[in-house]
């Protein structure tokens, strides 16, 4: 499996950043673009990296906020593969700014073929997109900042994440984490059928050292989780904690990972 970071919160040497997150992940024979950041930042980066995104087989969306599908709007054509309540319009709760997608259901349905599934989806024979994550932890998605129209909190039901399988066991990507990793990764294990988690890459949303992030990171040793890359939404804080417990470091735009 080969994992290119197209767009991430860090800068590589000559590709720049920002607050967003795409990834092309090559495995099982297909070639996925997962999340598209918030602008054409992808396929500029792309492009330096000398990478063809053309002959795309899927397109995943891993839930509807700007930074991770405003991309979409200078892409057409194939599939593409969401929860069903990408669409919806939200805010952050302390200044009511739009932090959904800038294009609606029906004009992404008009350009791609659009597949909305809240149950997890297969893509292939190693690789299923996990759908709606189950909220089980006592310690993960208690709290949110984002509203919904009507002031409604908004715990971005829609937030998934995809599960590769590889020799080594399973392989999880994630885009912002918001429904907990430990919850994407038990999920996972039960949507795949394999309890060995090989590793996680993508947003982990956990910003402070606190109990979630202790938490998980205790459950990512007890799992003996071999690789363990936070990226994207993850604050300092937490990053400090992943670096002392795993020796992680920042993944970068432009980087090219293969397992």
């Amino acid at each position: 499996m080969t994992i290119s970071i197209l767009t991430d919160n860090s800068p590589g040497g000559n590709t720049p950043a920002e607050h967003g997150l795409s990834y092309l992940i090559e495995h099982d024979g297909k070639r996925l673009l997962f999340d598209t950041g918030q602008s054409d930042l992808f396929l500029k980066n792309a492009g330096t990296m000398g990478i063809d995104i053309t002959n795309i087989d899927t397109i995943i969306l891993s839930h509807g906020h700007f930074d991770h599908g405003d991309g979409l709007q200078y892409l057409s054509g194939g599939n593409l593969i969401c929860h069903p309540k990408c669409f919806v319009k939200r805010y952050r709760k302390y200044d009511y700014s739009y932090i959904g997608l800038k294009n609606s259901k029906d004009e992404i349905a008009g350009r791609f073929n659009l597949i909305t599934s809240s149950a997890p989806y297969q893509i292939s024979e190693k690789i299923i997109f996990l759908g709606e994550i189950p909220r089980l932890t006592d310690f993960e998605s208690k709290s949110t900042s984002f509203i919904l129209d009507g002031d409604i909190p908004d715990f971005v039901m829609d937030d998934s994440a995809i599960a590769l399988l590889l020799e080594d066991g399973l392989f999880v990507i994630t885009g912002c984490g918001h429904s907990g990793i430990v919850n994407i990764l038990e999920h996972a294990k039960k949507v795949i059928g394999e309890n060995t988690i090989y590793g996680v890459m993508g947003g982990f949303h956990l910003k402070k050292a606190d109990r979630q992030t202790k938490e998980t990171i205790r459950y990512l040793q007890k799992n003996r989780v071999a690789h363990v890359y936070p990226s994207h939404c993850t604050g300092n804080p937490a990053l400090g904690l992943f670096h002392e417990n795993f020796g992680t470091k920042k993944v970068k735009t432009g980087e090219i990972f293969t397992f």
